[in-house]
């Protein structure tokens, strides 16, 4: 009897150890790296917001068998309220390009210093922000019909000295050279939240639509961004334009007084060189606008509207930002001592 007793429980450990040793490598094979870097960034509009509550995630280069593919951009419920989308990015570390997975979590993190547009400007984000459990948009930044949706503010940030590029990864040769802000270090630290389901399902579909593997597309995807997350075709659905169409991704004029009578917005400017961000901010209330409080001190001017995002709350574009990002990279650059590997 005590002996077999003594089998169970060395059965039970052996397993327990096997089963640890799986979680382990299950772990490390969470993160990508490999040696050829992803391709620039398309230039895409925004589709309108498909109703309150949804938080825009940019699109980004996921990596597979058959090499870079094009995951769009969409509108997402946030899992819980309160937290806000950092997303993803490729940094160059150790002879390899690594991605950093994207996360939610109460403040937005380091996310490479990429400027994906729609207010992620590199540093933080300013297309939105909550206010006592209810979120609020930046029609400044973000593609919403202010007759629908009424939790809404206006800051516009202005990039004067900034050079506007399309690079996707950080380090390396043509990546941004952004480091991680005091902010985002205690940001990283955080308790996170992985990407719902629904971001996991579409990154999926993504990887099986041959259309959107830059092979194929050579960088300028069929279907940029969605208006859901997982709805591929129809209405909301918008494919990326040539990289010289002129866009500005900081200013839709359509949403500034009332209904936003275009189905979507455009993304980000097209590439010219200018120095270190300068936000100018204005605000122009909405009807039946929430109003929480007055009199609290605005950046660039003398009062900011009570339903200004707070800086605790979405991180300005700042002075922290790299100020010399290089020009946009070549789709098919990359190091030729680099190898293949995996990583977190």
């Amino acid at each position: 009897m005590v002996r077999s007793t003594r089998l169970i429980l060395l059965f039970l450990l052996a397993f327990a150890t096997l089963t640890m040793s799986s979680v382990s490598r299950a772990q490390v094979a969470v993160g990508v790296s490999i040696h050829i870097g992803p391709p620039a960034l398309p230039v895409y509009p925004q589709p309108i917001c498909p109703g309150p509550g949804y938080i825009w995630t940019p699109g980004y280069w996921a990596y597979g068998p058959a090499g870079y593919y094009w995951v769009p951009g969409t509108w997402v419920v946030a899992p819980a309220v309160g937290l806000l989308w950092t997303p993803g990015y490729w940094g160059w570390a150790g002879g390899v390009y690594v991605w950093h997975g994207g996360y939610w979590g109460p403040h937005v993190g380091f996310y490479g210093g990429i400027n994906y547009g729609f207010g992620y400007t590199g540093v933080g984000f300013v297309g939105g922000a909550w206010h006592g459990g209810v979120y609020s948009y930046n029609t400044a930044v973000t593609n919403v019909n202010t007759t629908v949706i009424h939790n809404t503010y206006k800051t516009t940030v202005i990039n004067n000295n900034t050079t506007v590029n399309r690079v996707s990864y950080n380090g390396g040769t043509g990546g941004t050279m952004a480091q991680p802000t005091a902010a985002e270090q205690a940001a990283a630290h955080e308790q996170h939240t992985p990407p719902t389901t629904l971001q996991t399902q579409h990154e999926h579909t993504a990887s099986t639509n041959h259309a959107l593997l830059a092979s194929a597309n050579h960088g300028q995807p069929s279907v940029a961004a969605t208006a859901k997350p997982g709805v591929f075709s129809g209405s909301g659905v918008v494919a990326a334009r040539p990289a010289s169409v002129s866009a500005n991704a900081n200013r839709p004029n359509a949403n500034a007084n009332g209904a936003n009578h275009s189905s979507t917005h455009n993304d980000r400017p097209p590439n010219k060189g200018a120095s270190s961000p300068t936000a100018a901010k204005t605000y122009s209330p909405q009807p039946n606008q929430q109003q929480h409080g007055s009199g609290q001190p605005q950046h660039g001017s003398n009062h900011q509207p009570s339903n200004a995002p707070h800086p605790n709350e979405a991180h300005p574009n700042n002075s922290h930002q790299n100020n010399n990002r290089p020009g946009a990279p070549r789709p098919s650059e990359g190091h030729p001592t680099g190898r293949l590997g995996r990583g977190r």
